[in-house]
């Protein structure tokens, strides 16, 4: 049996620092069945220095005039509002998940929501510091990979590896981290509890520039659950990575790509994600099993499609069989065709009329 992909349904800052459009960003995820909802979370100060740039993307959907810090700061939620949010995914019956930028919010995700899947961003990939504190907190770690090399990846695990098999009095370092990956238990605690997502960071993303067998060079290089993090337009390349063994799934979603933000663009609306939901648990059906036989409404249909050996014109008894009286025809109620060969040559044992089964 299959197992079931995780899709996650990226509200992330598409709220737009609004709780009715965070409210009804979590409605459209449950409308559309999707496992969960994820926002971001994070205190915009300890992220951002005041002279940080937009990235090109940005400055596109939401202009040049502000800075990136200033942008952050009208889309940062406090913990009361992701508190809000949290309980009402509860009562909504979805999944309730942030990405958190900084340690606070990490703190306030995991002792105060009590979240055990923590997500990280592609940008806190070579977060050194960070990428611990998360290995000593999360009990599932979910890394978008966007942007980086397969040494960083592996160098991101290593991090978490460490944090995962070592109390928190260890001392890291860049020795111990590699170590700590290539133990049995480095390599068993990531197997275990992270899923690394392929990732394209650009917004949207070029099909030209997706890439989808990187994911499967993940699997197979760090022995894990992989994923997608699909900043595409559509919902084709997400579904395509389904059915090439992603577990899990992120997409952005938003109320209208007409709102001004960063993300909206390459997001899919309401309608667009229910299609996406519909399309992955079709593709989760349609694996079915690796065994080759015909299934129950095939096997009513095969005296219809297939064909028998007839008569292609009367034939008398014992008049041989030749390739000038014996043809093939539907339905496929008498002898197979595959007794074709063999028959030719012998001779009938009562009269045939045409058309009729030998």
């Amino acid at each position: 049996m299959t197992k079931k992909t995780f899709i996650i349904a990226e509200a992330g800052v598409n709220h737009n620092g609004s709780m009715d459009i965070a409210r009804s960003l979590i409605d459209a995820a449950v409308a559309a069945k999707a496992d969960a909802v994820k926002f971001q979370s994070f205190v915009a100060t300890s992220i951002v220095t005041a002279s940080a740039q937009k990235a090109d993307y940005q400055i596109v959907q939401t202009g040049g005039q502000e800075s990136q810090l200033e942008m952050l700061q009208h889309l940062e939620l406090s913990h009361t509002q992701q508190r809000e949010l949290f309980e009402y995914c509860n009562s909504c019956g979805i999944a309730f998940l942030s990405t958190p930028f900084d340690t606070e919010s990490l703190r306030f995700l995991v002792d105060s929501i009590g979240l055990s899947i923590i997500k990280i961003g592609s940008g806190e990939l070579t977060n050194a510091p960070f990428l611990l504190e998360v290995a000593r907190c999360a009990k599932q770690v979910i890394l978008s990979t966007g942007m980086s090399t397969i040494a960083e990846v592996q160098s991101a695990l290593g991090v978490i590896a460490f944090g995962m098999t070592n109390d928190q009095t260890s001392n890291p370092s860049l020795t111990a981290c590699e170590k700590a990956l290539a133990s049995d238990a480095g390599r068993e605690v990531i197997r275990q509890r992270v899923t690394l997502l392929h990732c394209t960071t650009d917004y949207p993303t070029s099909p030209t520039d997706i890439n989808l067998r990187a994911m499967l060079t993940l699997r197979e290089k760090f022995g894990c659950q992989v994923g997608l993090s699909d900043h595409s337009v559509g919902t084709h390349v997400a579904v395509g990575a389904v059915a090439m063994g992603a577990t899990v799934i992120e997409k952005h979603l938003t109320t209208s790509r007409n709102l001004t933000g960063p993300d909206h663009k390459a997001s899919l609306e309401p309608e667009e994600f229910k299609t996406l939901v519909a399309n992955i648990r079709d593709i989760e059906v349609a694996f079915g099993s690796a065994e080759k036989n015909p299934t129950a409404n095939e096997t009513k249909n095969q005296q219809v499609a297939r064909r028998s050996i007839v008569a292609s014109k009367p034939i008398k008894l014992g008049e041989t069989f030749t390739t000038e009286n014996i043809v093939v025809k539907r339905p496929g109620t008498g002898q197979s065709p595959f007794k074709y060969w063999d028959l030719l040559g012998t001779k009938s044992t009562r009269d045939i009329a045409e058309n009729e089964m030998i």
